[in-house]
């Protein structure tokens, strides 16, 4: 039990995790603003373009055994949460895009790794002249 507590603490403290849950938080409180700018801006201006107000585009269900209260099918709010699925999938490829840029800006800005130096280039030779010598050596006591 002890080492299952053990193995549990080093995955929940690992910087994944935490980098997961800011991911959480933050799209949480972006999923509010693209409905809040789906429901409050895109939807009534599309409704003035058709000339249709969305939320009061409903389906009205015959009534069935004598009851009451009419079931409707809500067309509107399912359109609006269709035009929300599009305006979150195009504003996140946008927003994803333009990371993938700003890291390929980063990748082109490193510089290049520094020239080995003489002194390292003379070890690198002498490595390689008695990596051949051995090589030899043990083809030739074979």
């Amino acid at each position: 039990m002890k080492k299952i507590l053990t193995e549990f603490k080093s995955f929940a403290i690992k910087g994944n995790m935490f980098d997961m849950a800011v991911g959480v938080i933050v799209g949480g409180a972006f999923s509010a603003v693209v409905t809040s700018i789906v429901t409050n801006i895109v939807t009534p201006l599309i409704g003035v373009i058709i000339g249709v107000d969305f939320k009061e585009w409903v389906i009205e269900l015959p009534r069935l055994y004598g009851n009451a209260v009419p079931s409707v099918m809500n067309i509107g709010l399912f359109l609006n949460s269709i035009i929300n699925f599009f305006t979150v999938s195009i504003t996140i490829f946008l927003f994803v895009k333009a990371v993938n840029k700003l890291y390929k800006k980063q990748e082109a800005a490193q510089p290049a790794p520094p020239k080995p130096t003489k002194e390292e280039e003379l070890l690198a030779e002498i490595r390689d002249i008695l990596k051949n010598s051995k090589t030899k050596e043990d083809s030739l006591g074979n």
